[in-house]
């Protein structure tokens, strides 16, 4: 059955995946973007989405967006600080309940409500917290690191250089997910929203210490791959948010439930990280430093 669904951020990376992941399996797509006639926009128009211009700071446009949708996703960005995502993020689902969609769905962050301290996880969890108060069915999808942070330029960098480096010792794993993943988790909890109405549902795909990754990353290009251990003050120095997120994942790390995870939704690919590092263009991606 064709389910109507309004994505916000639809041109992002998460809001892209959910986007795709919906037109592949046949829904109607209506995509809030800023600008229709960027690149992105233009390419969901091509696979089959009904653009709608506005952003969240447009509450009457987001209603408009809004109405007559049988579920809204919501994904929101940290990038210009949290206290704007929290605003703008709040305002969107409040949006989504005035025009009367049946389900909001949450791009969120695994582990959010557990009080981590870190910025960019705490203004998903008040996000979350908002939406719980609004009285329409909502759904948090929170997923963990994603692989495609691999291909940040600084990360692309390290790679030509024979380096993978993130701020942590070679031992401790860190539970990850690809978008390709996270856009099919998404459009199964519109597909089967009763199912997960009132759920926080964590997702991960795989766990993998730096070496483990820098292995993966040896065998997928083709190069000799060697990890290092960042000082996390260093990191510091640039992020601060950054290094206190990576001191949570030394010290507590994503409580996402992997095993669990895959016997619970059997019908998702839950696609290894090695998987997804041998699908991408590595010749295009190490050229150009950013994602193939």
């Amino acid at each position: 059955m064709t389910t109507r669904v309004l994505v916000s951020g639809a041109t992002g990376n998460v809001g892209g995946a959910a986007a795709r992941s919906l037109l592949e399996r046949g829904h109607a797509v209506r995509a809030l973007v800023r600008d229709p006639e960027k690149p992105g926009a233009r390419a969901l128009a091509d696979a089959g989405a009904e653009l709608f211009r506005g952003d969240f700071s447009d509450r009457a446009a987001c209603v408009d967006a809004a109405r007559d949708m049988d579920a809204v996703i919501v994904v929101t960005s940290p990038a210009a600080g949290v206290d704007l995502e929290i605003e703008l993020g709040r305002a969107m689902c409040e949006s989504a309940a005035k025009a009367g969609a049946g389900h909001v769905i949450l791009s969120s962050v695994a582990d959010a409500q557990n009080a981590t301290g870190i910025p960019h996880f705490d203004s998903k969890a008040a996000i979350e917290a908002h939406l719980q108060t609004l009285g329409v069915p909502w759904t948090a999808v929170a997923p963990v690191f994603f692989y495609e942070n691999v291909l940040f330029p600084w990360n692309v960098a390290a790679l030509r250089d024979g380096e993978y480096r993130q701020a942590l010792a070679p031992d401790v794993s860190l539970k990850m997910i690809g978008l390709d993943t996270i856009g099919a988790f998404f459009a199964h909890a519109v597909e089967r929203r009763q199912a997960h109405a009132g759920r926080h549902v964590d997702i991960a795909a795989d766990a993998l210490t730096g070496p483990q990754v820098a292995a993966a990353l040896s065998q997928a290009t083709g190069r000799p791959v060697r990890y290092v251990a960042q000082d996390l003050e260093e990191v510091r120095d640039q992020f601060e948010d950054v290094a206190v997120m990576y001191e949570w994942f030394r010290d507590v790390g994503f409580s996402a439930d992997i095993p669990a995870l895959r016997a619970a939704y059997p019908e998702l690919a839950w696609t290894s990280f090695a998987d997804w590092a041998r699908s991408v263009d590595w010749d295009a991606a190490l050229r150009l430093g950013g994602p193939s």
